[in-house]
């Protein structure tokens, strides 16, 4: 092997067998047995101690190195074993100057766990393991490769691929030496001052899910650090100025976004996995959304984007994705968990190890073996003590409900594992509660009283109701208070219901106005990914137009799509870019478009201001009344009461009919005090005007906040400046639009 350094045993008979003296040239560093627990690499007051679990290898390989730069001026190889690098070293290359520990079974492993402690060697050290089953009865099962290096699962920053979206060079595939990645030692030096989770109630909570590259990567977003970490701390002014209370963040661990050989049709570019549902590690934060290639440095800057949030009054909720890893099927590249323990990692079939695919990405994680649970779960503990977030939003989540055969378990113990482990007790628990194989428990999801959901039907249904599908009525008034049908029958509240029209999968806000149909031709499928009912209209002419008239309705449908979200009770989620009117070209998957397509366009704000002004006030207002952020279906503790009541074109008479296509609801708030808070709020789908017979008030008056059907900026208007209205009696409600009242 080029460049690898053997290790040779000084004496031959020692007074602890346990302990070996390593010999590289000069240097000696003693090993000792090491502990098993924590798993990973773990520094420790003599050293740094290795522990790695596998069931099944018989053999297991250590490989330290240090990331050098080769001299030019002469061939000796340097390595790093006690923190003083050469004068020519490079922290962003990775060395082929390894070291290798085989390790004793007698000695260095505690049952499946497999450790060793290095003494006197000092964290930024790159390391990486080999292991290998002999024999080996079903080479199809147990996948170990012993010419092949590992990540390690536990590893907290991962070396190398600093760049996104390069494709390296590669001289033949030598699967011994240290590819592009490898596992480094890091020490947390972070720091926090008082930093903690803000624990914003979950009724209270407005979510804004974001992708970190996109949100910032088009130039238009002037900020310093485009699609980075800290270039979205640039950016929180605008999001504290919106009002939303956390934004949500698409995958931001180490994933492998260069995992397709497909490229856009249209311009010849090769396709990537932009969205980052393909993870490598659970632990580490992606090196290309930090700005240094300085070994650990994405860590520091993901926590210093945490703090920002956090004194800005913002949480930081993390798409996390256990469900699936970026090894894929049998033809998929081994970084970690296939070439440590196939059959423990993910669910495979154990005659010929075939992988059973209910994430549709080629395998699944074995979320309910004991190992698997434990590592999910350290993960997350993780995040949230060393890393501060706030929330997880966990893809595909029903698959982690599933047993080791596929099965669906009734009791899930991973799942009831995270809702009842003490260190996530404060932690926001969403789930997407389908997985790709059929699974649907969006209202059935096992939840401990923990679990909030994605409310698929909300979005749904909003949606056909905005259109003018007839037969509506009755599910936008369940999906208005907070989904009953799903929630309070399952003893959970409205804040379980995580309500969202759009969502990163699928079509914008504005390509939900402006096609028909899917248009995902630069995805290089030839049409056949993506969702074919969008419930979608384009309000007369597919696409862009110039049309004056369908571009002001397709303004109305938005704004209509927005109040009814941030006006239901339940928890807002809002698509970053909708409310500036950001398109995707009516492309609904672009999960492989890292381009214009996906990124947002910030002059938007300024062509779109009145759009942005709407959400804003939107938002404040939702903020301002507590009747909008319903805790319960019942009365609650406090002696407050939140009634709703329903009307029609006639007070109390809702027209409940199948083509019915209006519905007006009061949302009245009586506080211990006595005094009342009243909203009330007219949704007419309806193709032409209608006049509504207001409910009659004492000694009060009705005043307009909003109307969709008006240009801004009597749309809608700031707290303190509403409109009394001429008419107490009547109120005309134009057609395609949704009106705001409150008694003052």
């Amino acid at each position: 092997m080029a460049g690898a350094i053997m290790i040779t045993y000084q004496g031959k008979e020692q007074k602890n067998p346990q302990e070996r003296l390593v010999e590289i040239g000069s240097a000696r560093l003693m090993t000792s047995r090491g502990e098993p627990l924590p798993l990973g690499a773990k520094t420790h007051r003599k050293g740094i101690n290795f522990s790695i679990f596998s069931g099944h290898a018989t053999e297991v390989t250590l490989l330290i190195a240090s990331p050098c730069k080769a001299s030019t001026e002469s061939s000796t190889s340097h390595l790093t074993l006690v923190g003083n690098e050469p004068e020519n070293a490079s922290r962003n290359t990775l060395s082929e100057n390894i070291i290798e520990i085989p390790l004793d079974p007698k000695t260095n492993k505690t049952g499946d766990i497999w450790h060793i402690l290095i003494q006197d060697l000092k964290p930024n050290v790159h390391y990486g393991y080999r292991m290998n089953c002999d024999p080996n009865p079903k080479p199809d099962v147990q996948c170990f490769d012993k010419e092949r290096t590992l990540l390690d699962p536990y590893a907290r920053a991962i070396a190398g691929h600093h760049q996104w979206g390069i494709f390296p060079d590669e001289d033949g595939g030598d699967k011994r030496r240290f590819s592009e990645r490898c596992s480094v030692v890091i020490e947390s030096d972070f720091d926090w001052d008082d930093d903690q989770q803000l624990n914003i109630p979950l009724a209270d909570s407005i979510i804004y899910e974001l992708h970190v590259r996109g949100f910032t990567c088009d130039p238009s977003s002037g900020v310093q650090n485009p699609g980075t970490f800290l270039g979205l701390t640039e950016k929180i002014p605008y999001l504290k100025s919106l009002g939303i209370t956390a934004v949500e963040l698409l995958p931001v661990y180490e994933f492998e976004e260069r995992d397709t050989d497909r490229v856009n049709p249209l311009t010849g570019k090769p396709l990537l996995n932009y969205w980052g549902y393909h993870p490598i590690s659970f632990f580490a934060p992606k090196n290309s959304y930090g700005t240094s290639k300085e070994d650990g440095a994405v860590v520091r800057e993901f926590k210093a984007m945490v703090k920002a949030f956090h004194a800005a009054g913002i949480e930081v909720i993390l798409d996390v994705v256990f469900n699936h890893t970026a090894e894929g099927d049998e033809r998929g590249t081994t970084f970690s968990f296939r070439g440590i323990d196939n059959a423990v990692y993910y669910i495979v079939n154990p005659e010929n190890g075939a992988y059973h695919n209910y994430s549709g990405c080629g395998n699944t994680v074995n979320c309910n073996h004991p190992v698997v649970r434990e590592m999910i779960l350290d993960s997350l503990r993780y995040w949230v003590t060393e890393m501060h977030v706030d929330g997880f939003r966990f893809d595909l989540a029903s698959i982690l409900g599933r047993g080791r055969d596929g099965s669906v378990l009734h009791n899930p113990p991973l799942l009831e594992g995270i809702a009842g482990d003490p260190v996530l007790a404060n932690t926001k628990l969403i789930a997407e509660a389908w997985d790709a194989a059929g699974l649907y428990q969006v209202g059935t999801f096992p939840h401990w009283g923990r679990w909030a959901e994605w409310n698929g039907h909300f979005r749904d249904d909003i949606r056909k109701f905005v259109r003018g599908d007839p037969g509506m009525v009755q599910a936008l008034a369940t999906r208005m208070t907070g989904s009953p049908d799903l929630y309070q029958t399952s003893n959970r509240e409205p804040y379980h219901s995580i309500n969202f029209i759009t969502c990163h999968d699928g079509f914008t806000l504005m390509d939900v106005t402006s096609y028909n149909g899917k248009h995902n031709i630069e995805n290089g499928e030839d049409e056949r990914d993506g969702h074919n009912d969008n419930l979608s209209w384009n309000c007369g002419e597919e696409g862009l137009t110039s049309n004056g008239e369908i571009n002001r309705l397709r303004r109305r449908q938005m704004k209509n799509m927005a109040t009814l979200l941030l006006l239901s009770h339940g928890v807002p989620m809002i698509l970053s870019g909708d409310e500036m009117g950001r398109t995707q070209r009516g492309n609904n998957n672009a999960y492989c478009q890292d381009n214009e397509i996906s990124w947002l366009d910030w002059d938007m704000t300024r062509e779109n201001a009145d759009l942005v002004r709407f959400f804003q006030r939107l938002i404040a207002l939702r903020r301002a009344y507590a009747a909008l952020r319903r805790e319960s279906f019942l009365p609650d503790e406090q002696g407050s009461t939140v009634s709703v009541e329903w009307h029609g074109i006639t007070p109390y008479q809702p027209d409940w009919s199948y083509e019915s296509r209006t519905l007006a609801k009061c949302m009245r708030v009586i506080t211990p005090s006595g005094e009342s808070e009243s909203i009330y709020l007219i949704a007419s789908a309806y193709t032409d005007a209608l006049s509504f017979e207001l409910p009659k008030l004492n000694e009060r008056s009705w005043y307009r906040i909003a109307d969709t059907a008006l240009d801004s900026p009597r749309d809608i208007v700031d707290s303190g400046q509403e409109e009394r209205l001429d008419d107490q009696e009547r109120y005309w409600v134009q057609p395609r639009s949704v009106v705001i009242l409150i008694e003052k």
